[in-house]
């Protein structure tokens, strides 16, 4: 069996390493050079939209699915009419537009943040006297970790957040005060059968995940199994799908959905009895399920911009590194570890520890 992915970052890397002991064989499309991933497949070296390798692709692939969310839809949706894809389409191009992503939320009955449209500087301002302050200007597109977004605390902030926009359509949201971020990852394979992990409790600094601990008897798993489980149904979802939540006086607000493997389950790797990434590859395969319980407490420490001494998180008990295969750069993710541990307290010890490290070559 072989699957094809568009990108070759390290999402589809660890995708990759989990397919090569069940005998799945990968090709990848990415149109960088250096991708981390292109060591572990076959590599389509170019554009997305590259009508003879998306040819390739679709002759050479069983099914294709995709590792992040700016792979064209364009692209998707014309794979779709020559192979399996999944997730389906209207899944990215949902989740590819801001605007797009919190109405369909609120259509499904999905709370949300209040949000509005904007075009122009005069859009903002009008929508302002509703929304109120403080607020978040988004672009509605292109959007992670951080990137495109302005943090609005009074009209004086209007200007220059719209001038950084540079003019790309936006959407601005009420800002929510959440008393915690959370995510729940979900898988739904070509059968229907659905899983869901525990919770994820999530701790962000300059708009990207610095650590995701896993949650067990968390008191928002149903809540947020209920809302994740509107989304499969509603989008006929194959695959993993994770959704990010805040949680506000015991109640769940849904800030944005990521159709794919997520950073907020990488616990999984080691953590769980099956690894998101394992059952992403399972679901697109229509192969059953693996278990999502937890093997342990167990938590994921990111690492921006510079790596750590390798022999210094192999020097920590119950801790595994996972290199990217990334050169170093501000703001970039080049590698996470996972911790497993018996007590909440030795696991918080862990986490302490960890990013302290990851503080030390932080260059976000």
């Amino acid at each position: 069996m072989k699957v094809g992915i568009l990108g070759a970052g390290q999402l589809a890397r660890m995708i990759a390493l989990a397919g090569y002991p069940l005998g799945v064989e990968f090709i990848f499309l990415d149109p960088s050079a250096d991708a981390c991933a292109n060591k572990l497949g076959e590599h389509l070296l170019g554009d997305y939209n590259d009508p003879d390798l998306l040819a390739q692709l679709t002759e050479r692939a069983d099914v294709v699915t995709y590792e992040f969310e700016n792979v064209p839809a364009k692209t998707a949706e014309f794979l779709a009419t020559h192979t399996q894809v999944h997730p389906a389409p209207k899944a990215l191009a949902i989740a590819q537009d801001r605007l797009v992503e919190k109405t369909f939320f609120n259509d499904i009955g999905i709370p949300t943040p209040a949000y509005a449209a904007v075009e122009s500087l005069t859009d903002l301002e009008q929508a302002m006297s509703d929304i109120g302050y403080p607020a978040i200007l988004k672009s509605r597109t292109q959007g992670y970790d951080g990137k495109g977004q302005s943090v609005l605390k009074s009209s004086d902030d209007l200007a220059a957040a719209w001038e950084l926009l540079q003019g790309v359509s936006a959407i601005v949201e009420g800002f929510v005060p959440f008393d915690r971020e959370v995510s729940i990852i979900a898988v739904r394979n070509v059968s229907g059968a659905i899983v869901f992990y525990p919770l994820s409790e999530n701790i962000h600094r300059n708009g990207i995940l610095r650590v995701a601990q896993c949650c067990t008897d968390d008191a928002m798993q149903a809540q947020a199994e209920s809302y994740a489980s509107q989304l499969l149904t509603e989008l006929n979802y194959v695959g993993v799908l994770a959704l990010e939540l805040f949680e506000v006086n015991g109640k769940l607000i849904a800030n944005e959905f990521a159709p794919r493997v997520h950073n907020s389950g990488h616990w999984t790797i080691e953590g769980a009895q099956t690894s998101q990434f394992e059952n992403h590859l399972r679901a697109i395969l229509d192969l059953p399920l693996g278990s999502t319980a937890p093997v342990s407490k167990a938590a994921m420490v990111n690492f921006i911009g510079g790596l750590p001494r390798t022999e210094t998180i192999l020097g920590i008990d119950n801790a595994h590194l996972h290199l990217y295969d990334k050169a170093p750069r501000k703001g970039r993710k080049v590698a996470h570890a996972t911790i497993c541990a018996d007590t909440d307290k030795q696991l918080a010890s862990l986490i302490d520890q960890l990013s302290a490290i990851a503080d030390q070559v932080d260059d976000s």
